[in-house]
Order: structure tokens, then sequence, then C-alpha cells
């Protein structure tokens, strides 16, 4: 099959690989037909990760069912899927609190979680390829409605970044009638907006520098604040009466930029505009990648996975971080469902739909985050 093969910073290339074939009774293998390039697939896309170089991206997967093992009984060839990027047994510790995102047997020992065609997440091959094989089948694959072909650029959302989007919300234990400030508008921070809307926000405030993406926010009636024109943390506080956000999303992750140096990367800049614009015993929810070690790292804290935080003022105002990857199971029958009512429309962020042999350079685009590239989906096969 022809699969996105990764050969070295900054350098993929669409390979033929070996196809996947049932290895385990509770396998399936799955005709991937829309597959998504995603933020945090260009931190190994750059180099900075240990991705090891003959592996295959993307864990943004839908499709349809081709084979499954003997031992699979909720599946059958011709079902549409959604998988989860989380790679998880359903039977583990972990996994029976909901928690599938850090499941205790997808990853070595020692490690818990895993996921498809990601760095240090387990054996897992990645889906921006004609075909995946896909463990645990049937817990893992979420079934999709009779309109899954038609709305397919909805529905694949529910593989990461709409679930990734609504955690951000949860973790910062953001409640109907909240002001909401996002920092980060790429696809994750358009999703967080997305599912404020939905969850009944006042008011969505979005930072970011790129005008683009901040259009895509104000076309769902959230506020832009571009922080290459104005200081972020103080439009908030004018936003706010003076009192700072209610809850606060972490979107960007450990490669964020300072607009004001020639964009050198400031690993700490985003969380400690965070603790800066939330209020007093507000919620801070941190769902962009950060990494326990960055040799690329610009500075040698973060070199060693650490930033400077502003801890005291922190603790000062009582606020709550809650952090980490998002249990994608533990939301996406419910976002099927308001993509399938129309109550949501996650596709509204995608800019491209593209064959698989253009992957090459759609992750180039999407890398340099040239003007237009907001979000890229694969349709292998097309």
């Amino acid at each position: 099959m022809k699969a996105v093969v990764y050969r070295g910073p900054r350098q993929v290339a669409v390979e033929n690989v070996p196809d996947p074939k049932i290895e385990r009774p509770t396998d399936a293998v799955i005709r991937i037909t829309s597959t998504n390039i995603c933020g945090s697939d260009l931190h190994m896309y750059e180099g900075r990760t240990d991705f090891e170089q003959g592996r295959v991206f993307g864990h943004e997967n839908l499709g349809v069912v081709m084979e499954v093992g003997p031992a699979v009984e909720n599946l059958k060839p011709g079902d549409w899927v959604c998988i989860p990027f989380n790679v998880s047994c359903g039977h583990c510790k972990n996994c029976e609190r909901g928690l599938t995102n850090y499941c205790l047997k997808s990853n070595q020992p020692g490690i818990a979680g895993g996921a498809f065609g990601f760095a240090d997440m387990g054996p897992w091959q990645g889906g921006q390829a004609e075909f995946l094989r896909v463990p645990w089948a049937d817990f893992m694959c979420l079934k999709l409605p009779p309109d899954a072909e038609q709305k397919q650029s909805d529905y694949v959302m529910c593989a990461d970044i709409f679930p990734t989007g609504w955690h951000a919300t949860e973790l910062a234990c953001m409640k109907p009638g909240d002001a909401v400030v996002i920092y980060g508008a790429g696809p994750v921070g358009l999703m967080a907006a997305h599912s404020a809307m939905i969850k009944g926000a006042c008011s969505v405030m979005v930072v970011d520098c790129h005008a683009d993406r901040l259009k895509l926010a104000e076309s769902i009636g959230a506020i832009a604040i571009d922080y290459s024109k104005e200081d972020p943390v103080q439009r908030i506080m004018d936003l706010t009466h003076g009192r700072g956000a209610d809850a606060g999303c972490e979107c960007v992750g450990y490669q964020c930029h300072d607009h004001h140096h020639h964009r050198q990367e400031r690993p700490n800049l985003t969380m400690n505009n965070l603790v800066n614009s939330v209020k007093f015993t507000g919620g801070i929810g941190v769902v962009g990648v950060f990494v326990p070690q960055d040799p690329g790292a610009p500075d040698d804290l973060a070199k060693e996975g650490k930033i400077a935080l502003d801890w005291g003022m922190l603790w000062f105002k009582g606020q709550r971080v809650a952090t980490g990857q998002c249990p994608v199971k533990a939301y996406n029958r419910q976002l099927r469902d308001l993509i399938h009512a129309g109550r949501a429309k996650p596709s509204f962020i995608v800019s491209h739909q593209l064959k698989l042999d253009q992957a090459p350079d759609a992750y180039q685009h999407f890398d340099e985050r040239d003007h237009g590239w907001t979000k890229v989906i694969l349709h292998p096969g097309s």
C-alpha cells in the first residue's frame, strides 16, 4: 500500500509499505478514506522528537472496515468508523476508569498511553496510508451514521482535534455563561472555541497572530485577539472588566513564539499569559503538547522539558491547572451525535482536501503556517 513515511527532519515521502494484516483475533483492518495532518505531526516532521525514520504518520483516521479478526463481534466489513488517536485496550485499570489516553497495555511497560503513528506512543503504524490495522477493534472503533461518507470531513475530526478541543474546555472547568480565553487558533484552538460556543460560553476570546486563523475564529462568533498587534493579557482584562477570563485553554504547546523577536520560541510564554489573563480561582486546561525532553529547544531549561512558570502568581490567584492528552472515547460519541444533528460542524476549519500523493507538499505548507493552510485532509485512494 501507499503510505506517508518519515524520512528525517522536514522530509516525508509517499512510499509503498507492506499492507497491514490481522495479527490478533481482536484486530480489524480499515480502508482509510480520510486522514488529517495534525499540528502534533509537525513536531515530529520538524525532527523535534525521536520518531523513527521509515515509520508511517497519521493519527486522525476515518474509513471503512475491510476485514475483522475472529474475536471481533460489533464490526463487520462495510461499516464506516472513526478511530480515536489513542490506542487503548479497554480492560486495563486506566481504560476501565475511562482514561483511554493512559492505557497501560498499548505502550512499553512503565509508560501509559499509546497512539497511532506517534513518537514515544508505542509501535503502532499511522493511518496516512491506504489501510490501517486497528487493535482491540470492538473497543476502539466508533461506528458512524448513514451520512458518514458525505459528512466524513466533519466526522474525521472526532479522531482527535474536536475531542481534544472539547477536553481543553473540560480541563479548564468551563461552565455555561463563562468568559473563555483560548491561546492558539490552530485546529485544536479553533475546536476549543467551537466547543466553548456549543457549551454555552458567554464570550470566547481567541489569541493568535495568523490572520487566516483568527478570521475562522470570528466566523463562529469568537473575539479575535492578534498578539502581534496588541498585548493579549491587557485586551482580555479589558474585555472582562478587569477580572480576567473564567476559564483558559492552552492550545499552542512547547513551540510557542514571541512575535516581537523574529518568531523566537519562548516555551513559557503562553502558560504565563494564561496565569495573568485568567481570573482568581479560574481554571486552565493545557492540551498543547509539552515534552519531557526537547534537545532542539532554544534554552537550557526547555531542553530538559522545563519552563520558568509564574508559579507565585498562579498560587496567589488560586488557579487550577489540568493537563494531558485527551481521552477521545470520553467524548467522541457525543460529538458524533452533535455532528449528525447539525449542532456541530467542525469542518469549518478545513482548507485543503488532497490526494495522499500530495502529502509532502501539504506538510511543507502547513509547517510553514502558509496563509490559508489551516487544516489538511488527505484522501487515500481518491
